[in-house]
């Protein structure tokens, strides 16, 4: 579990529809119950529980699904 991590975007899936479109992919990289969005946040917060799972893979799959999505520098 050292690999741990929480990784944070900004995106604008904003809406269950959104998040169905993307889940498949998400869920491909970081399993189904590891990842989030707050569509309540004006910000679309994505989070992901990233364990083996680099920053750059989530931009490119979220990208690939037709969203928006930048890293929060936390």
């Amino acid at each position: 579990m050292d690999n741990m991590k929480i990784l944070a975007f900004k995106t604008n899936i904003n809406c269950s529809g959104c998040i169905a479109a993307v889940k498949p992919l998400i869920d491909s990289l970081a399993g189904h119950d590891k990842w989030k969005v707050d569509t309540e946040n004006k910000d679309k917060i994505l989070t992901v529980e990233a364990e083996g799972v680099t920053e750059k893979q989530l931009i490119e799959v979220v990208q690939q699904a037709g969203y928006k999505i930048e890293i929060i520098n936390s």
